[in-house]
């Protein structure tokens, strides 16, 4: 299975936030959402990733100040991503390896959509149980 299968579930739109952006509206967005985090794109180019994490550490080093400042000048950069094409697994493992919670989808040098690791290990134990139900039923009919 590949991130294909989970963007097709999701909605077509991605949000996402300007380098230009202040913190503060940013902030405001993904609360409003209940989202973690944005990718931040720069015309249709992803040049970065805003999540709760730069908030935690931007708050830490600059106190209220922090929120007056620009995306571009807090984001993590540069942005990992995976492709429509990467495995689940492979994307799992990659999340694991960096420690990250969400990968932008980049088909053709543009955002197709945005994934975070809930996403695939919800998509990974929806399949192990329709596995494990069509056993059960195979063991069932012998």
């Amino acid at each position: 299975m590949t991130i294909s299968a989970i963007l097709a579930n999701h909605h077509r739109d991605v949000l996402a936030a300007s380098p230009h952006e202040s913190v503060g509206e940013v902030v405001t967005r993904l609360a409003k959402n209940r989202i973690g985090a944005l990718p931040v794109v720069d015309g249709s180019s992803v040049v970065g990733i805003f999540s709760e994490r730069d908030i935690v550490y931007g708050i830490a080093q600059h106190g209220a100040e922090f929120l007056t400042k620009t995306v571009a000048d807090t984001m993590t950069a540069p942005a990992i991503t995976v492709t429509p094409d990467t495995a689940i697994l492979s994307a799992l493992s990659l999340m694991s390896k960096r420690r990250i919670r969400h990968l932008p989808v980049i088909k053709d040098d543009a955002l197709v959509g945005f994934v975070s690791i809930g996403d695939l290990v919800k998509h990974r134990i929806e399949k192990i149980e329709t596995e494990a139900a069509a056993m059960r039923d195979y063991i069932s009919m012998a």
